[in-house]
């Protein structure tokens, strides 16, 4: 991984440059940097010119959305407060030791912390947000398997290898070349039909591994209304997040 900055206005955003084996480039704004990977099959010229493009993108969209991108203040939490995700609430117990590594376990509606004392605050809270957010998701695992299945039954139908509930921070969902697809633990928060959206996305790259006019169609075809589903995202995907 390549890092660089990007100034826009006097503000400067850091740039994580990935080359990585994918069938198309691709670029996103996260919370912290602006994420760019280039696919490793293309000829250095190409990944000059698709970084090029790439970077392009990220200004303008930085430069018309600037209020957007102003970073939120991280998330703290601390023993005795409830977590809610869609219609399920747990309390959280919150413990900190004098050790190296951190780990949690949910038990029913209770999720129990125990968090590293040797870290900084900032670190800690890195250590349970990400923590909440695999613990959850090891639940809610199960029901995204059996979504995602359904929806390609019912509008793909193309072979699917593992599906993985994971931390993403820079994008919605993923779909590899070997057809294992991604969900980010922040859609936890969003409407179902949000979700299903994004895993209609995914599926859809088992066929378009691109965002062509043909990947849009399958889209369409099995969600027509899947743009309203893309403006929540936009007004409301900055809130989801543990």
């Amino acid at each position: 991984m390549r890092q660089e900055f990007l100034e826009v206005n006097g503000r400067k955003f850091l740039v994580k440059i990935l080359y990585e084996d994918r069938a198309e480039p691709r670029a996103s704004i996260g919370k912290t940097a602006v994420h760019i990977r280039i696919p490793l099959s293309l000829s250095r010229e190409e990944q000059f010119r698709e970084l090029l493009k790439m970077k392009a993108w990220a200004r303008q969209t930085l430069e018309e959305n600037q209020d957007k991108f102003q970073q939120k203040p991280q998330k703290e939490y601390k023993d005795g407060d409830v977590l809610k995700v869609g219609e399920d609430e747990y309390k959280l117990r919150v413990e900190f030791r004098d050790k190296q590594s951190s780990s949690a376990r949910i038990t029913k509606d209770m999720i129990y912390l125990v968090i590293s004392s040797n870290l900084s605050k900032e670190k800690q809270n890195k250590h349970i947000s990400t923590l909440l957010s695999r613990c959850v998701a090891r639940k809610r695992l199960p029901k995204l398997k059996e979504k995602i299945h359904q929806l390609n039954k019912q509008h793909l139908s193309q072979p699917v290898n593992k599906i993985f509930f994971k931390h993403l921070q820079s994008c919605w969902g993923s779909c590899s070349n070997k057809g294992n697809i991604n969900i980010s633990t922040r859609l936890l928060f969003a409407p179902d039909d949000v979700l299903e959206y994004v895993c209609i996305h995914e599926l859809a790259h088992l066929i378009e591994h691109n965002h062509s006019d043909r990947f849009w169609a399958l889209v369409e075809k099995a969600m027509p209304n899947y743009q309203k589903k893309q403006q929540w995202l936009r007004e409301n995907g900055g809130d989801c997040r543990f």
